[in-house]
Parts: C-alpha cells; sequence; structure tokens
C-alpha cells in the first residue's frame, strides 16, 4: 500500500490551448486560459439562489506571488452560499467591492499554476481547499491564532473568487493534500464543516474534548453535526445527537452516537419566555423533561460536558440550561435565528462558558484532513450534483430539504467517481 502522503506523477495527454474551455473539458496541464465559466452573482440579482446566481463568461483569476491557481474538478455546497446570493446578514459586495461574486468555500482539485514566493506546492498537487485567508502580517498570524487577525477572512464569502468556476486562487497556505481514496466530489464536501467542527470540539481551552466527555450535537444528521459525532466518537467522547426527523435516528447511530434524541417530542423551542412568567414556568418544565432524556443516556444526573450548538435562536436557552456546571455551550451559527436568549442566573451561577466559534486555522483543518487522509473519518456525502444545477442545491439546502450529510457539486469534473487526473481526461474525451 503506497504512504498516505505518496507524490503524485501526472499523467501526459494532448489538449488544444483555447482562450475558454467548455465545462468539463480538460485543459493542457498548467495551461491557462483567458477567461473561464463561473456561477457569478452580482448585486442587483440579490434574492433566492435560482436567482441570483447565473453562468457568466468571466477573466480567469491571476495569482499574486503567495497564490495558487486551482482547476476546480469539484466543490461542496455550504450555507454561505446562500447568505452570498440572498445578501443577508450581509451583501458579500460590502466587503470585497467586486462588481461579481463566485461563492463556493469547499473545493478539490489540481494546481495548475503558482506565485512566485510558494515553495510548498507544485503545477499537478491534488488539494482540498480550506477556506481561511489573512494577510499574514500581524501578531496573530505569527505565534497567535490568525483567526483572531484582523484581516481573517472566508474565501467564497467574504473574497470574490470561490469554487463554483473552473479556476480559482487561492492562498498556498490554504491547500491540504487530498485524500486519494476518495472521489473528486467526496473530497471537496468535506473541509469547512470538518474544520469548523473539529475546532469548536479542539479549539478553545480549556474546553477541548477529552476522552470519557459527553457531548449534545444538535443538527445531527447535517454536515456539521454528522462530523461531530465522528469526531466525539474518534477522540472517545460519547456524542448525544439531537434529531428532528425520526427517519435521521439509524444514520446518526451509524456514525457513532452513543444515543439519539428527537426535539420533536418536546416543546421548548425558540425565544426564552419572560423569567418568572407562567409561560417561563411550562418552558422550564419542557426544558427539563428534555435533560432528562440527555440522563436517559448519559446516566442520571450527568449533564453534558459541551454543546455543540449552531441553530441558535431555537435552541440556545435549552443548551445554557443543560450543560454542566463548569460546561461550554460552543456555537459557530445561528441557522435558526440570531436573537439569543438565556437564563443568566444558570450561566453565572454554574459558571458556564459560552464560546463563539468560526471556522478553523490551518493547523487545526490540517488535523482534520489528516484524520481523512488515514481513512478514520467517512465525508458523508450524501448527493451530489452537476454544474447546470448548482443554483438548485442552493435552493435545496435552503428550504432544508437536502439529504443527511454533505453535498457536493461537480464543477470540471465531467461525471461522479472520478479519483485521478488521468481518469478525469479518459472520462472528459469520451463525453466528446
Amino acid at each position: 500500500m503506497a504512504p498516505l502522503d505518496a507524490p503524485v506523477t501526472q499523467p501526459e495527454y494532448d489538449a488544444p490551448q483555447k482562450d475558454l474551455y467548455e465545462i468539463g473539458e480538460i485543459p493542457p496541464l498548467g495551461f491557462v486560459p483567458k477567461q473561464m465559466y463561473a456561477w457569478a452573482i452580482r448585486r442587483e440579482r440579490h434574492g433566492e439562489p435560482d436567482q441570483s446566481f447565473k453562468v457568466e463568461v468571466v477573466d480567469t483569476p491571476q495569482v499574486d506571488s503567495n497564490e495558487v491557481l486551482v482547476f476546480v474538478l469539484a466543490a461542496g455546497v455550504n450555507y454561505n452560499g446562500v447568505w452570498a446570493g440572498l445578501g443577508i446578514p450581509i451583501s458579500p459586495f460590502d466587503v470585497h467591492k467586486a462588481p461579481y461574486h463566485i461563492a463556493g468555500s469547499d473545493a478539490s482539485g489540481i494546481v495548475w499554476a503558482v506565485g512566485s514566493k510558494v515553495t510548498r506546492w507544485k503545477v499537478g498537487d491534488e488539494v482540498v481547499v480550506h477556506c481561511n485567508q489573512d494577510d499574514g502580517d500581524d501578531e496573530h498570524c505569527n505565534g497567535g491564532d490568525p483567526m483572531y487577525s484582523p484581516s481573517q477572512r472566508i474565501w467564497g464569502y467574504e473574497t470574490p473568487n470561490g469554487s463554483f468556476a473552473q479556476f480559482t486562487n487561492v492562498q498556498s497556505q490554504q491547500l491540504m493534500a487530498r485524500p486519494k481514496h476518495l472521489t473528486w466530489e467526496q473530497s471537496a464536501s468535506y473541509t469547512l464543516t470538518l474544520a469548523t467542527a473539529y475546532r469548536m470540539l479542539f479549539g478553545h481551552a480549556p474546553h477541548e474534548l477529552r476522552p470519557g466527555q459527553n457531548v449534545l450535537v444538535w443538527g445531527a444528521s447535517g454536515g456539521l453535526g454528522s462530523f461531530a459525532i465522528q469526531l466525539i466518537n474518534t477522540a472517545g467522547g460519547n456524542a448525544i445527537g439531537v434529531i428532528s426527523e425520526e427517519n435521521k435516528r439509524d444514520f446518526v447511530l451509524s456514525l457513532g452516537a452513543k444515543g439519539v434524541i428527537n426535539r420533536k417530542d418536546f416543546n421548548c423551542w425558540g425565544q426564552m419566555p419572560t423569567v418568572n412568567s407562567p409561560e417561563y414556568k411550562a418552558w422550564l418544565g419542557e426544558a427539563r423533561k428534555f435533560g432528562k432524556a440527555i440522563w436517559e443516556i448519559t446516566g442520571k444526573g450527568v449533564s453534558v460536558d459541551m454543546v455543540f450548538e449552531h441553530p441558535g435562536e431555537a435552541t440556545f436557552p435549552v443548551s445554557v440550561l443543560v450543560v454542566k456546571k463548569g460546561g461550554m455551550v460552543v456555537i459557530c451559527a445561528g441557522t435558526s435565528g440570531y436573537n439569543l436568549t438565556m437564563d443568566a442566573r444558570y450561566l453565572w451561577m454554574n459558571q458556564k462558558r459560552v464560546q463563539g466559534s468560526h471556522f478553523a486555522n490551518l493547523k487545526q483543518a490540517s488535523a482534520a484532513n489528516q484524520l481523512m487522509l488515514e481513512r478514520r473519518l467517512d465525508p458523508c456525502m450524501s448527493e451530489v450534483f452537476p454544474w447546470a444545477q448548482i443554483p438548485e442545491a442552493h435552493v435545496k439546502m435552503r428550504r432544508n430539504e437536502h439529504k443527511p450529510g454533505n453535498m457536493a457539486v461537480l464543477v470540471s469534473a465531467p461525471t461522479t467517481g472520478l479519483r485521478t487526473l488521468a481518469d478525469t481526461v479518459e472520462a472528459s474525451r469520451a463525453r466528446g
């Protein structure tokens, strides 16, 4: 069996040099066309994904001295693509000021060109891309945590050239080795959610996950939740998954959850009622019933050490209530709303911690990716969409109609199931 980090030698193949290639065509290795196809968003089109995303021919991005041009074979679908299209909670144009925005913050592909100062990567390397960028010139980037840098930004959301295009320019520090046992689409589906989950669980000292600890995971069947369950299990912890549809129970258990709770069996969701009101009393009774459901899994009186929180408004009051004394609620999103409420008495009297978390730095993303390289994790790819259906994939996510796990889309890969450039070139030619 070849080592996990074995170098890849790309095949020689004949292909014409053109100014623009059709989707699914493979240019000569290292040849950069003048233009490319991209799913572009423009400010005047802000709205639902099927309105805001349009295919355009745009100039292929140029690389700076520390950048790399990646030929994108597949990309991942994340909620920030929906946000970028809507222009809510912010418009990406208010951040990067470019005339158009190409969304997409996950990608797998091949290094096609490198800047003059890039030494770690070369043309032909097969890579996945993590989505954190920074300028690299402040104290947080040099001895601290780059995620705290004032220049920190998310590629494909706060930068104009994301992965829903034939080529994307990224900082060289964004690249990581691609797991060779996965297809292009599987490789493209996991990095944003996996690295986000990894930082939430292991990135906030002293509350790093330890063997034997119990973690409540909201949205356990989704992209974030499915990786949280696997990471907790891999680290020797106990994951308690929360679902909203009974048909997702078996999937969550198959990932290694110790137990699963259906939140529709309880009525304590949304903003917390005013403390000491009759409504509050009813809410507290339901929330404590939910807490007892957790104890049925962890043991009587054994509250969770950590809550893996991302729905926000609908679940946050219960998260703060059920986490143990001295435990942590770690939150990375507000998919159900941003107005967080809680009973502060339980927070200060029991010395609980509420911690915000945002993506991951390279060290954390690489540690998470290593688990994928070593086949310790399943990418949990649920659905793959062709290039022409990138807006439909985001509509599905927006309506919460997507299947459990992570979604991917094909970009330059002509079909699913391909794992090498040689296979990709052959499939491209077979399509004509």
